[in-house]
């Protein structure tokens, strides 16, 4: 085989795309379709609560789309992460979005659901055994954040993945999955460099974010051949560049010529990237080197609590001039209210946009003089109850407060909202983000091979 022709719809299934831009990638009879589903990138909440941060309807237009093209042109469908973050729950959630598309469509789907949820005595196994260290910035691992943690996912490498395409699937329904396995375990299967495959994944996971203009909700080709690979943006409107492209490369890395995976590393410090023509770019000389270790990507998450908030303005200069004390008064009234409460029930945040809202400590202008600030007031407490109460205390006291030199009388604060405190639940945090090492690839991402039809 020469090349292989991979069509990935879009950024994250359920982002969307246009069918005009799909309908050109099937044009080019791509060899399979891929599609990420997952990430971390919307915080921890969604691994802890074991739901998905996309719509089910959206999941399942694109989806939909995407096994119907499928079994016309009779190629597999590859989904990684699927529900998001790739937990048992994810996977039965997505699972019945198959199932219902089955029926709906009357299609006759043979289905490979890859778990990559690890029981919680299997992870304190391992760290008994020294098999567990940290990802950095995470520190140490310890056993109770191990015992205190929700759900435990490891991040696949494309080994699980080639194993169900073993077994002739119409569909690959992986849980959580480094994010360019999907698109390079076919590639990798078939006799491709793996190098220049999980590098073609790494783009393609983004599918049209790495075109310009970039966009999360439209679709990528790909084309691998054993010496490079080609990239080319399906809508008209938008096109592939070697700044675009050579750009998505660096995204979400902390060193520009190594991108870290299940296994090893992808080289990239002898990769070149060449424009073909007006909407095309070639990439060459990416390379894989296998580590001493295989090592697979941890991540947990656990409830630390539950959060109410209340959304606030400001225009006064004379207020916005001694914000920072101001807040800090605040916070002591508070702990002078309720010091019946242990302090380490509660806690209670300020975010200032207009100032350093975004970067917070980074903020390079953090001192520059704004018309206006927007305050997120935000409390964070063992119960729901808890942060509603203090919540509510330190808005009206931030609303009301006498700061020197005050001249308005009737309120300090703009209120977008009523209710002004809302209530938003559940609160996790990361607990565990750390490398597992393994002897098998396969272990712990154990396949089941179903069976959906039409008629059931």
């Amino acid at each position: 085989m020469q090349e292989l022709k991979v069509l990935s719809p879009t950024a994250i299934l359920g982002y969307g795309f246009p069918e005009e831009s799909f309908e050109k990638g099937l044009e080019q009879k791509p060899d399979f379709i891929a599609v990420d589903a997952g990430s971390t990138d919307p915080g921890p909440y969604y691994l802890g609560a074991g739901v998905s941060f996309t719509d089910r309807e959206a999941v399942k237009r694109d989806l939909k789309l995407m096994l119907k093209a499928g079994k016309k042109l009779g190629i597999p469908v590859l989904v990684g992460s699927a529900g998001g973050s790739g937990a048992n729950e994810h996977l039965a959630w997505n699972e019945d979005i198959v199932r219902e598309i089955a029926q709906e469509e009357n299609l006759e789907l043979k289905v490979a659901v890859i778990e990559a949820e690890i029981p919680k005595a299997d992870i304190l196994e391992k760290y008994e055994e020294g098999k567990i260290k940290p990802l950095p910035p995470a520190g140490e691992i310890l056993r109770e954040d191990i015992e205190n943690t929700s759900r435990i996912v490891a991040q696949m490498g494309i080994e699980p993945i080639m194993a169900a395409l073993d077994n002739d699937v119409d569909l690959v329904l992986a849980g959580r999955a480094f994010d360019p396995t999907v698109f390079a375990a076919p590639c990798i299967k078939a006799g491709f460099p793996a190098g220049l495959a999980l590098h073609m994944g790494k783009i393609l996971e983004c599918a049209s974010i790495a075109a310009t203009p970039g966009s999360g909700s439209d679709c990528m080709l790909g084309t691998l051949r054993h010496d490079c690979f080609i990239l080319e943006a399906l809508n008209p409107k938008r096109k592939c560049t070697v700044t675009s492209i050579a750009a998505h490369t660096l995204y979400e890395k902390n060193d520009p010529y190594k991108l870290h995976g299940p296994g090893g590393i992808i080289d990239l410090e002898e990769t070149r990237f060449t424009q073909l023509d007006d909407r095309r770019v070639k990439v060459s000389g990416s390379k894989f080197v296998p580590s001493e270790e295989y090592t697979i990507k941890l991540e947990g998450a656990k409830k630390t609590g539950y959060r109410t908030i209340s959304i606030a303005g400001t225009r006064d200069p004379i207020m916005i001039g001694q914000i920072d004390e101001i807040l800090e008064a605040v916070k002591n009234m508070a702990k002078s209210n309720f010091a019946h409460i242990n302090s380490d029930e509660y806690k209670v945040l300020f975010a200032i946009y207009g100032r350093d809202g975004v970067m917070g400590k980074l903020e390079p202008l953090k001192d520059s003089n704004p018309h206006e600030l927007g305050i997120v007031i935000e409390v964070v407490a063992k119960t729901q109850e808890l942060a509603n109460t203090i919540c509510s205390f330190t808005r009206s006291s931030l609303l009301h407060y006498g700061y020197p030199g005050r001249i308005a009388t009737a309120g300090n604060l703009a209120f977008r909202y009523s209710p002004s405190d809302i209530p938003a639940g559940e609160v996790y945090e990361f607990s565990i983000y750390h490398l597992l090492t393994v002897e098998d690839p396969k272990e712990y991402f154990p396949i089941t091979i179903k069976n959906m039809k039409g008629s059931e």
